[in-house]
């Protein structure tokens, strides 16, 4: 599986480590967030049978965190977005 990195191009997906569900970018505000809401980040996951936005670190390579939306099913990958990007569209900064 070839993953279009947004910096470096077409790259062999063995050159990444698969980190799970893109929503762990959306962290809970420790300010305001309760024990049910950290549980729920930390245990509480999708797994759907179609497209799918998933966390990949390029391990060997730039080490940049990816957002990869891919359909679980066929393996095909629609986008490719640096986490850092996704995270400040959603208002975070780090």
């Amino acid at each position: 599986m070839l993953i279009n990195h947004p910096l470096l191009g077409p790259r062999d997906s063995s050159e990444f480590i698969y980190l799970g569900d893109a929503t762990l970018i959306d962290r809970p505000d420790p300010e305001t967030a309760s024990a049910q809401d950290w549980h729920d980040y930390a245990y509480l996951r999708d797994n759907p049978a179609g497209p799918h936005r998933e966390l990949w670190f390029h391990e060997a390579g730039d080490r940049s965190w990816l957002v990869v939306t891919r359909n679980t099913v066929t393996h095909e990958i629609t986008s490719v977005e640096l986490a850092r990007d996704v995270a400040r569209s959603q208002g975070r900064s780090k």
